[in-house]
């Protein structure tokens, strides 16, 4: 069957892009503080979707925007924000994206960030200012003195050939929160922090079965052959998928016969596939696994198979440098023999289907051959580091 090579991000695009955007609100990102919110929410900073722009919306305290905005600052200081990110973790870089804010976009920004515990979101504040009671209670937690991830650093304004401020960020430390200053005033419509979900596995029972692969676990992908329509770090996301943009949706294969054909098993006998290899949160035994292509009903695949194998972070390093050529590929393991998949519906599983093939770090999903998958779950046990090849902290 043909293989696909990698996809190679634009060249102006950080490799960080890959990770998990952990602040967003589908992964239960919350804004808990914010000095100010007269124009626009700053919980629209977390909103999955791209910033919309309604040229005639306009609300009792101005223009309608999708994304934070402030009042123009006629007090000392500058206005600033607390996000408590969706899933603790390790970050590697951030969007600070100024879409459609061109006139009144924040000039300049700088980023901090902690490990704290949970805090108490107190909900939508648009039109007004955080009050005395509110500025005493987030003052406890000294955030001006949190760890500076982002220096004060200047944005440019939303147009769309200069929305995007990337950030890369080297920080090898759990993360909870983050404060986001915007200097001194002005509007940013999304802010997305991308790095790698941490769990505290000494809290796990060895005996639990736990998503191995679940973005609140640590799952990340690591490589993928097609992602047109949809990112493959949609598949390890939180719940089912809302709809089919919620998933891992491909293009569809040039190189489909003229005429279909199908083996004596029902599956379609194709040249080409698409793939997304995903390293678990921590290495484990899989025992049970869930496919789910839920909203796919006339896009879904065709069927799938899933491999496994242990990297060390040196191994895989070497194997995304090379964007997972086939010439050097890793000795992958079958996990799931070909299985035809169904649409819109959940495939589950386990015993003889899931094949015991030892302790693992990385998984490769192959669909045949295309189409979209939303949700991949896989079930086990993890194993001490030294029974497989650590690669939880490892970058692309």
């Amino acid at each position: 069957m043909a293989n696909r090579p990698a996809v190679k991000l634009n060249a102006s695009q950080p490799d960080f892009l890959q990770f998990n955007n952990l602040a967003c609100e589908t992964a239960g990102g919350k804004v808990i503080f914010a000095t100010d919110e007269w124009f626009a929410p700053a919980q629209n900073l977390l909103k999955r979707g791209p910033p919309e722009f309604l040229a005639s919306a306009f609300t009792a305290f101005g223009k309608w925007m999708d994304g934070w905005e402030t009042r123009r600052k006629r007090i000392p200081g500058h206005d600033w924000c607390i996000v408590q990110l969706g899933v603790p973790g390790v970050i590697h870089g951030f969007d600070v994206d100024t879409s459609f804010f061109t006139g009144n976009y924040a000039p300049s920004i700088s980023i901090q960030a902690l490990y704290l515990p949970s805090l108490v979101l107190e909900g939508d504040r648009t039109g007004m200012a955080a009050s005395g009671v509110q500025f005493e209670a987030i003052a406890q937690l000294h955030s001006e003195n949190w760890e500076e991830l982002i220096p004060e650093s200047a944005l440019k304004p939303g147009y769309s050939d200069s929305c995007h401020n990337y950030f890369s960020v080297s920080f090898p430390h759990r993360v909870s929160h983050i404060r986001l200053n915007m200097y001194p005033d002005g509007g940013i419509a999304r802010l997305r922090v991308y790095g790698v979900g941490q769990r505290d596995w000494s809290t796990v029972p060895a005996q639990d079965e736990v998503d191995l692969v679940a973005l609140v676990n640590g799952g990340v992908c690591v490589g993928y052959s097609n992602a047109h329509f949809g990112h493959p770090r949609n598949m390890i996301g939180l719940g089912r998928a809302e709809n089919m943009a919620d998933g891992w949706e491909t293009a569809r294969r040039l190189d489909r016969p003229k005429v279909l054909k199908m083996d004596k098993n029902g599956i379609l006998r194709v040249p080409g596939f698409e793939w997304a290899i995903l390293r678990l949160g921590h290495p484990g035994l899989i025992t049970k696994i869930e496919i789910d292509t839920n909203h796919f009903k006339g896009n879904f695949p065709d069927s799938c198979k899933i491999e496994a194998c242990d990297l060390t972070p040196e191994e895989e390093k070497s194997f995304i440098s090379s964007k997972w050529s086939f010439d050097q590929s890793p000795r992958w393991r079958m996990l799931l023999h070909p299985q035809k998949l169904k649409p819109h519906h959940r495939h589950f599983y386990s015993g003889d289907s899931a094949l015991q093939c030892g302790p693992v770090t990385h998984v490769r999903l192959v669909i045949v051959p295309d189409g979209g998958v939303s949700r991949l779950r896989l079930w086990g046990r993890p194993v001490p580091v030294s029974s497989a090849n650590p690669c939880q902290t490892s970058k692309l």
